[in-house]
């Protein structure tokens, strides 16, 4: 036997020394996972500062100061709508992931674009919603109830924005670079951000709108 055989610094648990890595039996992890795995701790952040959006509109919901309520306020017809348009954008927005993934670049943009357009409706359905409470006089400053209502909601509401503004440049990335490994995992990245605004707002759909207006 050889030196080399011998030595059992260089011999792995298999007899496999020079694939020994130090780093796990697969080696170092894909890009393609560490930034997915980076982006998921960004989201658990987002989802603490939600939590406390939640915790305060939970403990206010019901100090009007006199003011308008949730049964005078919420139409559930216009929340059907908004509700119906993210969820379905959630669905386009995880087709073109599919086709993204098969590098079919019409699909995917088509898919990314009808995403955008729903995700556009929610977000001007949602801004009448405002409109039309502040005329009534129901603005933030009313009371404890509406401050944290457009606290919550608002925030969502922009989340959604950054959200559409993030899925033009991605657009337009894979228009003009097409499927390169950092652009798909950009697209990874705004798939997991979308899905996670589709689950804080059935959170706020059940919380703020159904329980809300419950007798």
């Amino acid at each position: 036997m050889t030196a080399k055989a011998q030595d059992p610094y260089r011999m792995g648990r298999g007899g496999g020394g020079d694939h020994n890595t130090g780093r796990g039996e697969g080696g170092p992890a894909s890009k393609r996972t560490t930034v997915g795995y980076g982006f998921w701790i960004y989201l658990l952040s987002d989802i603490i500062l939600f939590s406390g959006f939640f915790a305060a509109y939970a403990v206010l919901a019901k100090q009007t100061a006199g003011g308008p309520s949730p049964h005078e306020l919420f139409g559930q017809g216009r929340v059907a709508l908004e509700t119906a348009a993210l969820l379905l954008s959630s669905f386009t927005c995880g087709l073109a992931g599919v086709a993204a993934e098969k590098r079919k670049l019409v699909p995917a943009q088509f898919w990314l674009l009808a995403t955008g357009l729903l995700g556009a409706v929610f977000l001007g359905l949602e801004l009448s919603e405002f409109a039309e409470m502040i005329g009534k006089g129901a603005g933030p400053q009313r009371s404890a109830f509406l401050s944290a209502f457009y606290g919550l909601v608002g925030l969502h509401g922009l989340h959604i924005a950054v959200g559409l503004l993030w899925l033009g440049t991605m657009m337009a990335q894979l228009w003009v670079k097409g499927f390169r490994p950092q652009v798909l995992r950009r697209l990874m990245c705004f798939n997991l951000f979308w899905h996670a605004l589709d689950i804080v707002w059935v959170g706020i759909f059940t919380m703020v709108y159904l329980m809300g207006v419950a007798p």
